[in-house]
C-alpha cells in the first residue's frame, strides 16, 4: 500500500454499513442491491461493496461487466448484476463467475444464451426495460417477444430469468406514479409469460425516501448507501444518513505574505491585509473543480474553516489561513470535505457552488487520490 499519500479519500465501512442498514429500515423484508459503478461512485468499488453485504446488502451492481469482473478478481463472491453492454460484449465471463446479466433486448438476450451453450452453464438474467426514462432499456413493443424468448430459454434450461427492473426519471410524483402503472404491466407480461421473477425493482435513491408505494420486492440504491441525500431540501442527517466520504489532505507550504500581494495564476485573489497562505496539494487532476475559484469555497484546517483564495491548479490550491498561521505547522490536517456533522464542509457546498449534484463531485475525484478504508464506529448510530 502506498505510505505518506498527501492525497487520501477517507472511507468509512462503518458509515455504509450503517446506511445500508437504515435503508432496510425504510423498505421493510424487501431486498437491498447497492450500486457500486464508477468505483463506488468514487469511494472505491471493493471497498463499498464489502461495506454494504456487511450492512446487509443482498445484491451489489454495477454499470457494466467489467466493473463486475474487476470485483470478482477482487475477490467479492457477493451476487452481481450489471446491465450496460456494448453490441461486442462476451456474456462466457459473466455466466462462468456467476454475475446476473441485465437483458434489453433481444439479440442481447439470443447472445446470453448463446454463451450459455458454449459454456455449458445456466446464465442469470434480470430484464431491464423502459418506463418512461428513454434511456437503457426495453421499449414497451418489444416486451412480448422478449419476455416470451426468455421464457422459452427458461424451459430449455439456458437461463433463469431472476428479475425484472426500470429507472424512474425522478420527473415528479405524477411522472413517477406513471412509470410505476407502466412497470406493473411489465411485470404482468412477464409472468404471463411463464417466468416468475424474484426481483423486481424500480425504485433507486430518491424514491428510497419519496415513492414508499415503489418498492416492489427489491430497492437498488447508490448515493444514498455512501450517506448523501438524493432529495433536494432534505440533508443527509435529516434522512438518516451518514457521509462515507472524508476528502483530506495536509498543508506543505506555509507563507506569510504583505497586504497587495497577488495570488496563483491571474493575481485575481490580491490580498487586501497581511496574512499567512498555505499551499495544500490537491487540485483539478484531483477532481477539484478548477471553477471553485473565487466562489466562496472553504475547508477545514486543524478543525477551522479557512477560505479557498486564487486559482486552483493541477495539482494544487492555496488557503488563507489567517491567523491561523501562527498556530499550524506543515503537515497540519486538511478536510476538504466530509460528514457536516463532524463539522466538515459538506459536498453540497462544492455541488451547489459548481451548480451540480454531488454524484459529479463524487466520481470525479481522481487516481491520484488514496482510497484508505477506515472501519470507524458508526456516526449517530
Amino acid at each position: 500500500m502506498r505510505t505518506g499519500s498527501m492525497r487520501v479519500a477517507e472511507i468509512s465501512a462503518g458509515a455504509i454499513r450503517k446506511n445500508v442498514r437504515r435503508i432496510r429500515e425504510l423498505t421493510g423484508d424487501a431486498n437491498v442491491i447497492v450500486v457500486v459503478k464508477a468505483g463506488g461512485y468514487g469511494h472505491g468499488a471493493e471497498i463499498a461493496a464489502r461495506a454494504a453485504m456487511a450492512g446487509g446488502a443482498a445484491m451489489i451492481a454495477t454499470a457494466d461487466l467489467e466493473e463486475a469482473l474487476t470485483l470478482r478478481e477482487a475477490g467479492v463472491d457477493a451476487p452481481l448484476l450489471c446491465w450496460l453492454h456494448g453490441p461486442r460484449v462476451d456474456f462466457v465471463p459473466a455466466i462462468e463467475q456467476s454475475i446476473d446479466v441485465g437483458i434489453a433486448h433481444l439479440r442481447q438476450l439470443d447472445a446470453l444464451a448463446e454463451a450459455a451453450r458454449v459454456t455449458g452453464q445456466q446464465a442469470t438474467l434480470q430484464f431491464k426495460i423502459d418506463t418512461g426514462l428513454s434511456r437503457n432499456g426495453a421499449a414497451r413493443d418489444e416486451w412480448d417477444a422478449l419476455f416470451a424468448r426468455g421464457a422459452e430459454l427458461e424451459r430449455e434450461g439456458l437461463v433463469r430469468v431472476r428479475g425484472i427492473f426500470s429507472h424512474l426519471a425522478n420527473a415528479g410524483e405524477e411522472a413517477d406514479l406513471a412509470q410505476g402503472v407502466v412497470f406493473d404491466e411489465a411485470v404482468s407480461l412477464l409472468r404471463a409469460a411463464g417466468s416468475d421473477p424474484e426481483m423486481i425493482h424500480l425504485s433507486a435513491s430518491a424514491a428510497l425516501f419519496t415513492r414508499p408505494e415503489l418498492h416492489y420486492n427489491t430497492v437498488r440504491v447508490g448515493v444514498a448507501a455512501y450517506g448523501l441525500s438524493p432529495v433536494a431540501g432534505k440533508n443527509s442527517a435529516q434522512l438518516g444518513l451518514t457521509p462515507a466520504m472524508t476528502l483530506r489532505s495536509e498543508v506543505v507550504a506555509l507563507r506569510g505574505v504583505p497586504a497587495g500581494t497577488g495570488v496563483s495564476y491571474g493575481f485575481n485573489h490580491v490580498c487586501e491585509v497581511a496574512t499567512t497562505l498555505a499551499l495544500v496539494p490537491v487540485g483539478y487532476a484531483d477532481g477539484m473543480p478548477r471553477a471553485l475559484n473565487g466562489a466562496g469555497a472553504w475547508v477545514t484546517i486543524a478543525g477551522e474553516p479557512c477560505p479557498i483564495v486564487g486559482r486552483i491548479g493541477m495539482d494544487q490550491f492555496i488557503v488563507d489561513v489567517g491567523p491561523l498561521g501562527g498556530r499550524i505547522d506543515l503537515g497540519a490536517p486538511v478536510v476538504l470535505f466530509g460528514d457536516p456533522e463532524r463539522g466538515y464542509p459538506s459536498i453540497d457546498i462544492w455541488a451547489a457552488l459548481m451548480r451540480t449534484i454531488h454524484y459529479e463531485i463524487l466520481v470525479g475525484i481522481g487516481p491520484r487520490v488514496l482510497r484508505l478504508a477506515v472501519d470507524t464506529q458508526e456516526q449517530r448510530a
